[in-house]
């Protein structure tokens, strides 16, 4: 059985770091794209940075030069460094693989960004 755990959200003020971490069981994150994806409320799920198996990445436009998706394959963990926040990245934050496969979803971590 497939579990993905998101971790590391929190509450910052505008301008803070936080740093997401996404472990997996029963699923070896090095041989599929990984994403990041998050949901604000009342708006839908967006995708907002994913890595490649050898270690490619792309952003949304939203994030890019502020957010860094990072692999680590001996702890089968997908991370996101998150810098300059706004108060338009809170959300829910999950991780899921590109394309997304519907079991995967875990509970997500909430990032809210306020001062």
């Amino acid at each position: 059985q497939v579990q993905l755990v998101e971790s590391g959200g929190g509450l910052v003020q505008p301008g803070g770091s936080l740093r997401l971490s996404c472990a997996a069981r029963g699923i070896i994150f090095s041989i599929y794209v990984m994403g990041w994806y998050r949901q604000a409320p009342g708006k839908q799920r967006e995708l907002v940075a994913t890595i490649s198996s050898g270690g490619s990445t792309n952003y949304a436009d939203s994030v890019k030069g502020r957010f860094t998706i990072s692999r680590d394959s001996a702890k089968n963990t997908v991370n996101l460094q998150m810098n300059s926040l706004k108060p338009e990245d809170t959300a829910v934050y999950y991780c899921n693989t590109v394309p997304t496969i519907h079991q995967y979803w875990g509970q997500g971590t909430q990032v809210t960004v306020s001062s």
